[in-house]
């Protein structure tokens, strides 16, 4: 199984483990993981507006070791953000949704909102 992180479940993997469930610790444990290069954006621009005490290199360096790999946005994935319904207005998350949709993989979040775009979003 694929499974794609959403910026805050990464935030957690990465620097702080033991917030993540019993359930979303095994899902990431028995898959292939993903970070989307949109996460890393999101981070650096909360990261520079004030609103998240995080460092976005940091956090890059820690993707491979961590043993996540990272997903490019591609012009698909920009794509297919129009064809999306309006469930959710946060540009980030509706990015994150598109890829799972094109990869496809899971996309695992902890923001219930996102579940109802279908069975390709689970929440941890």
């Amino acid at each position: 199984m694929r499974i794609l992180l959403d910026t805050h479940l990464f935030l957690w993997a990465v620097s702080a483990p033991s917030k993540l469930s019993a359930a979303a610790r095994k899902q990431i444990d028995t898959a292939e993981v993903f970070v989307s290069a949109a996460s890393i954006w999101e981070i650096s621009v909360k990261s520079a507006l004030g609103k998240l005490d995080a460092d976005p290199d940091e956090l890059l360096a820690g993707v491979e070791p961590a043993g996540v790999s990272m997903l490019p946005i591609s012009g698909e994935h920009a794509a297919k953000v129009a064809k999306l319904p309006p469930i959710h207005k946060d540009p980030f998350d509706r990015l994150l949704v598109a890829q799972a949709f094109v990869e496809p993989m899971i996309l695992l979040t902890n923001d219930d909102t996102l579940r109802d775009y279908g069975s390709l979003v689970t929440t941890a």
